[in-house]
């Protein structure tokens, strides 16, 4: 997975490309890509002075680029407070999981009436390249190799309604699913998921693919519960609560 790939992944979903302050589009996306991939942590505060000295700007681009990634979910602004990393609770964690998990298991039952001998193909040869990833324990390239993939599957479903929900749903799931494959053994589990669901769909038994796509959901969800109990906060990952005053660019 490539810088480039990544950038396209969070050009479509944070419409940056109807922006038309390129500078406003660049802060978003590496704040954006910080905050799912963990280097910006949940209740970190973002401080617009040391991110308008990184990027050589004012603070309105800031602002705006950090007002866009509020209406996503992945930031908080209130009055008087700087600027932070959103930090879900347990509770609206488990609610974005319930919706995913029926969605995606709609989406599977799609894919195997739906897709090509060929495409399917074309899904497994994208595993394999995860099970080298997952093999060499690469969590980031991983990562946005799986985003990418559940991406190809709803273009291969051609369902708009579900694509546009899912997609809405994707920046205030992303940094969740990231968190999730941290877990010792998460990989390998995760990959493993993957391939049974592939060949669940070369088999074309959609009821398979549903319940193994939900499953796999559901073991995401735990493995992020695992995670913020261990780390003892309310929607993060460990080193959170030290960090909370700290700054976005330190």
């Amino acid at each position: 997975m490539s810088d480039q790939d990544t950038h396209m992944v969070l050009e479509r979903l944070l419409r940056l490309r109807d922006r038309r302050e390129p500078l406003v589009a660049q802060i978003a996306e590496w704040v954006g890509s910080g905050i799912i991939e963990g280097r910006l942590e949940p209740g970190q505060d973002l401080n617009s002075v040391e991110l308008s000295r990184r990027f050589d700007t004012s603070r309105t681009p800031v602002r705006e680029a950090l007002m866009l990634l509020e209406q996503e979910g992945l930031v908080e602004m209130k009055a008087r407070r700087r600027p932070r990393v959103a930090a879900p609770s347990l509770t609206d964690i488990r609610d974005i999981y319930q919706v995913r998990r029926q969605l995606l298991a709609m989406l599977a039952g799609l894919l195997v009436r739906r897709a090509t001998d060929a495409e399917l193909t074309e899904l497994r040869s994208r595993v394999e390249k995860m099970r080298e990833l997952a093999d060499a324990g690469d969590v980031d390239t991983y990562f946005w190799s799986h985003v990418l993939l559940q991406e190809r599957m709803t273009e291969i479903v051609g369902n708009a309604t579900l694509k546009q929900i899912l997609d809405s749903l994707a920046l205030r799931t992303l940094m969740l699913r990231h968190l999730s494959l941290t877990r010792p053994g998460r990989l390998a589990y995760s990959v493993d998921d993957q391939e049974r669901l592939i060949q669940a769909c070369v088999e074309r038994d959609g009821e398979l693919a549903s319940a193994l796509i939900a499953g796999a959901t559901v073991r995401a969800l735990r493995a992020v519960e695992d995670q913020m109990e261990q780390d003892g906060t309310g929607g993060g990952r460990k080193g959170t609560g030290a960090r909370k005053r700290g700054s976005a660019v330190a």
